[in-house]
């Protein structure tokens, strides 16, 4: 296809003739299909649903094209009007348009649906297994051509990847405002995500799937690197002097868990992560993720005592279900130092967790059509995986929750998860390490994407931003100098990891400071040409801020607000209004449907001085914001941290909490 149709393509949203029907590509690797929840009635409302993107004389054509998609996948993705063009992230100058900001939305969006990025392309979803840009592909088609038309004074209006319409604004407001998922409470269990889903009302936008902030498993790469890293280094066994050679387990290499074996690689230890899909595991390796792939235990075990035995730097992945793998170590009596799991357990009965003793196609089949019993496989197999896990934590290993849900999935499958005292037997990773040495001080995942789509201008944004975090480290205080050294370490490395997948992106862990002297840098360069195109701010919501979640990102909060979900909510509405390009607000992402509120943005800076005002303002509300949350909860780190900020901004005033001694409480209270 030439530029110029893929640019009459664009702008021709839902084209008036109808596309003629397309393969289906049995080389990608689709989404399961759907358990059967609709109604009679329900599907009829769900076809009704679909055919108001058309016009009346292609509905009796459409009707029984869309009946038969739902039978078959539990969706209606309206493949035939897949678009033909390749899917990948554009220089921003190839994509028509009348606003530069729509431009690099139009090129996130691709981002996104690329098949190298995404876990299941055709089926307009990133990661997770569920984790949906859009419900079908008219509304990315109307999305598109709405994007080309904008005007900086205009706003698109999103609802669950419907594109309610463009309205008009003023330049200063976001140009794209996202919702995903936002049901009333009391309808927000999972199967009423699987209705409304099936409904096409609704959609699980997982964290930067369904606001176009996904940057390829590069994303999480950073952030499970530093868990690694300081994991390995609270563990050290008596005599080790350093972490190499220490062996990590864990599960996933579909979606964002391709980024275990990378970050196991940059840590320097010997990792093993379990894959059941052989696509997912063989794209990994292939994108060289992945040192070597491993078919059989029998042939696995040998390699690892090798690897440990050599203290080597490698990383294997398992083809196979990973509780054959746990229960296979745990009777061989492997000295497993770290232990994890990333499989999409947010997402247990429509394709995050396969049970053990089960093909991959023989749990597609039982998880439509029999989903009762697929439940209790789940629960089964979990119960299983947890208890080798408990075996190999007896003799030394630690293990640690990844905030995919794994702990409140076995412990609803009755696995032998709880302490005496009511909670988990095993702490979440934001316990013990991102929380209290990270997001505390307000340190979390910020990231950018070069619209220019050329590897120099991502190495002049690498060479920058490692000059800002050298300036910093010289007179940083001793509570954040590790941090700063460590993403010094990374950002120094990047290059040569070879992380960029898809778009020209990067990402490294930074305070409010540090992000805004950067981007600071970024708009400088860009307004002297040493970076040639704007360049797409923005994070992951797992941050200080952007997140509301019991049992990941605010699992270290304990005065009972962790429940609460305002400080997602107050993000969103002050980033919007401080300059965000996009703002966006989900129920769900990483721990599934229900159990959390995410909060994200995206902002186009231009070399200008609007785009530097907007820098100052937004992101330090975006970061001090959930830093003062946290200190209102007694976390000291967030106390020193906004402490720090109230002198260096004296127009910032946090209301701090008084502490009251344990012995005045337990004079006090009857129990």
């Amino acid at each position: 296809m030439t530029h110029q149709e893929f640019v009459d393509d664009i702008r021709a949203g839902i084209p008036d003739c109808l596309p003629e029907p397309q393969a289906y590509d049995t080389e990608i690797n689709h989404a399961p299909k759907r358990k059967d929840i609709l109604t009679p009635d329900e599907k009829r409302l769900a076809l009704r649903n679909a055919l108001r993107y058309f016009p009346k004389h292609l509905h009796a054509r459409l009707a029984p094209e869309f009946a038969d998609e739902l039978r078959r996948y539990g969706r209606i993705y309206m493949y035939r009007y897949r678009p033909r063009y390749e899917m990948y992230a554009r220089p921003i100058d190839e994509y028509p348009h009348r606003s530069e900001q729509a431009a690099a939305i139009m090129m996130m969006i691709q981002n996104n649906l690329d098949k190298a990025v995404a876990q299941h392309p055709h089926e307009l979803i990133t990661y997770g297994g569920n984790g949906a840009v859009f419900q079908n592909w008219a509304q990315y088609r109307l999305v598109m051509k709405y994007l080309s038309e904008m005007t900086d004074e205009q706003t698109l209006v999103m609802y669950s990847g419907h594109p309610l319409g463009l309205f008009p604004s003023h330049r200063w407001a976001p140009r794209v405002v996202v919702t995903n998922g936002m049901v009333i409470p009391n309808y927000s269990k999972p199967d009423d995500w699987e209705r409304y889903n099936a409904l096409g009302v609704s959609q699980y936008g997982q964290m930067t799937a369904g606001s176009y902030m996904y940057i390829g498993p590069q994303g999480i790469v950073h952030g499970t690197t530093i868990t690694v890293l300081n994991a390995a280094r609270k563990h050290l066994k008596p005599g080790r002097d350093d972490i190499h050679g220490m062996l990590f387990v864990t599960s996933g290499l579909g979606g964002m868990s391709g980024a275990q074996p990378k970050a196991g690689n940059i840590a320097g230890v010997v990792s093993v992560t379990a894959e059941i899909n052989p696509l997912a595991a063989q794209k990994r390796y292939d994108q060289g993720w992945v040192d070597e792939l491993h078919y059989s235990l029998d042939e696995l075990i040998p390699a690892v005592r090798c690897a440990v035995a050599d203290r080597r730097t490698v990383s294997m992945a398992y083809v196979g279900n990973v509780v054959d793998l746990w229960e296979r170590l745990a009777a061989e009596n492997i000295a497993v130092d770290l232990g994890s799991d990333q499989t999409s357990l947010h997402n247990p009965y429509a394709g995050g967790y396969y049970p053990v003793g089960m093909t991959l196609d023989e749990s597609k089949r039982m998880m439509a059509e029999e989903p009762d019993k697929f439940r209790e496989r789940v629960f089964e197999s979990l119960r299983r995986q947890v208890a080798a896990i408990n075996k190999l934590a007896a003799r030394g290993m630690y293990f640690f929750d990844y905030g995919n849900a794994f702990l409140l999935m076995a412990s609803r499958a009755g696995a032998d998860v709880m302490c005496d005292a009511g909670r988990f037997r095993y702490p979440s990773y934001v316990q013990d390490i991102m929380g209290p040495m990270f997001f505390d001080y307000g340190f979390g995942p910020f990231r950018w994407v070069c619209s220019s789509g050329k590897p120099e201008d991502l190495a002049e944004t690498d060479r920058l931003a490692a000059g800002v975090l050298e300036d910093m480290l010289r007179t940083a205080p001793d509570d954040i100098r590790g941090q700063l050294a460590d993403n010094l370490h990374w950002i120094r490395e990047a290059g040569r990891n070879n992380l960029v997948v898809g778009s020209q992106a990067r990402i490294l862990y930074a305070d409010a400071e540090g992000r805004a002297r950067i981007a600071l840098a970024f708009n400088d360069a860009i307004r002297s040409g040493a970076i040639s195109r704007p360049v797409v701010l923005g994070r992951d919501h797992h941050d200080v801020s952007g997140t509301d979640s019991p049992f990941r990102e605010t699992s270290n909060i304990y005065d009972g607000s962790q429940f609460c979900a305002d400080m997602a909510v107050h993000n969103v509405i002050g980033d919007a209004f401080r300059g965000a390009t996009w703002v966006s607000l989900h129920n769900g992402g990483g721990v599934g449907w229900g159990e959390v509120i995410n909060g994200g943005f995206g902002m186009v800076i231009d070399g200008s001085d609007d785009a530097a005002r907007r820098i100052r303002e937004m992101l330090f509300w975006d970061v001090n914001n959930g830093i003062a949350r946290r200190s209102w909860a007694r976390n000291s780190g967030s106390m020193e941290a906004i402490r720090r900020e109230m002198e260096r901004t004296p127009e910032l005033q946090v209301t701090m909490p008084n502490l009251v001694d344990d012995d005045v409480i337990e004079g006090s209270i009857c129990l």
